[in-house]
């Protein structure tokens, strides 16, 4: 049996990368396990070599101390890699092949996944619905920022790549299909956006990138992104996004000047709870800015779609009812405009195998698009250092010096 490596969350600021256990086919008790999970069997699963495994802003929230999340949880929910065992129960997936892994973690079989809504499964998180790898509340599945990690249900969970070598030269591209490429597509599938759409993208993180990758991917005519930081903005430019320093004014008054009119006909809410001001309150916290924001400039009958990141718990807001995921939403706007609106988790398995063939077929170069950069897996706390700095950056970690030609 090999050894494993991961990396720690280990308080407010602070990861490590440390020995941990070698995934077996049982959920172990830890940080953050429910203990409803403790001792469950998973013959169905498989263990999975990790290639590549992806820093994500998600991660980023817990490490600056604004959820819950416990000390010791090893982090991680962006996995590629090759199958390295299997359970007695799974059929299908073979040892070598070569696969990505969903974010969500869901069983197959009960009536949200059955519906296709993988991101609220009901049968793996005790907590409530839905689950993750390394996250916080989400029922204690061991992280994969890692060398090796279990994936249950392997079957249902895992898309296999056709070919090694295929896989292997668009590598940093694949690895972008665990969340990051599917969350921006789904963030502009439930906007509405299609052939001639104008888009607004709020955050220039790789969330929002990948959105506005996918807003082209989908025929958008236009496509604006908004955010306060100018390298990022610049790599949105780099691959043909108008861009909007929201520093320098409201969103509304760039969308304008762009288009000749104040509005689009989609937005997308790329940022999340840790969002700030416009203009002269860029310096401040305010939580409820890009929802705010997105509802105003969406033209009235259209749709948003929200996959920024919303927690019922941040210990590091600014008032109390931010701290328990209340925010001043001016939902009477959104109201009388006749908005639509998508929340949630994306449900990866509905557009990943479409993204890869994308992907695989050259329609999309999504790792040029987020600036996709391999570090090994040990560098894993500077990662996560120049990230929070606002890196324009999708740092990849390498577990096992596969990524190093991949750059």
């Amino acid at each position: 049996m090999p050894g494993n490596k991961g990396v720690v969350y280990e308080g407010a600021g602070k990861v490590e990368v440390h020995a941990i256990d070698y995934p077996e086919f049982e959920l172990k008790d830890g940080p953050g396990v429910n203990p409803a999970n403790v001792g469950r069997k998973v013959p169905h699963g498989a263990i999975v070599k990790a290639i590549a495994t992806n820093i994500c802003g998600s991660d980023q929230h817990m490490v600056r101390g604004r959820t819950t999340a416990p000390q010791g949880l090893v982090l991680g929910h962006e996995i590629t890699g090759e199958v390295a065992e299997v359970g007695p129960d799974v059929e299908f997936v073979k040892v070598g092949d070569m696969v990505s892994v969903p974010f969500n973690i869901s069983c197959g079989r009960c009536r949200n996944c059955k519906e296709g809504k993988t991101g609220i499964c009901e049968n793996v998180n005790p907590d409530r619905p839905g689950s993750a790898y390394g996250y916080v509340d989400m029922g204690g599945w061991v992280g994969g920022q890692a060398e090796y990690v279990l994936v249950p249900y392997a079957d249902w969970n895992l898309l296999k790549f056709p070919d090694r070598d295929q896989a292997m030269e668009k590598i940093l591209d694949l690895a972008m299909l665990a969340d990051i490429f599917p969350t921006g597509f789904h963030g502009c599938v439930t906007a509405g956006v299609g052939p001639g759409s104008t888009v607004y993208v709020a955050g220039a993180g790789p969330v929002g990138l990948a959105a506005a990758a996918s807003a082209f991917l989908l025929g958008a005519a236009v496509v604006i992104v908004g955010d306060l930081n100018k390298e990022r903005l610049a790599q949105a430019h780099g691959f043909g996004c108008e861009t909007a320093d929201v520093s320098q004014g409201e969103p509304r008054e760039h969308i304008e000047r762009i288009l000749g009119v104040p509005e689009v006909d989609c937005a997308v809410d790329a940022v999340g709870f840790e969002a700030r001001g416009h203009g002269r309150e860029a310096g401040t916290e305010h939580p409820a800015t890009v929802l705010n924001t997105i509802m105003d400039v969406t033209r009235a009958g259209g749709a948003v779609g929200i996959p920024g990141l919303y927690v019922t718990g941040d210990p590091g807001a600014k008032d109390e009812a931010a701290r328990q995921g209340s925010l001043s939403i001016r939902i009477g706007l959104g109201w009388a405009k006749s908005l639509s609106f998508t929340t949630g988790q994306c449900p990866v398995m509905r557009y990943n195998r479409q993204l890869m063939m994308a992907i695989l077929h050259d329609r999309v170069r999504i790792a040029e698009a987020v600036n996709a950069t391999p570090i090994p897996l040990d560098q894993a706390p500077r990662g996560y250092a120049e990230f929070d700095k606002g890196a324009a950056r999708k740092y990849v970690l390498d577990p096992h010096g596969m990524l190093a030609t991949a750059a």
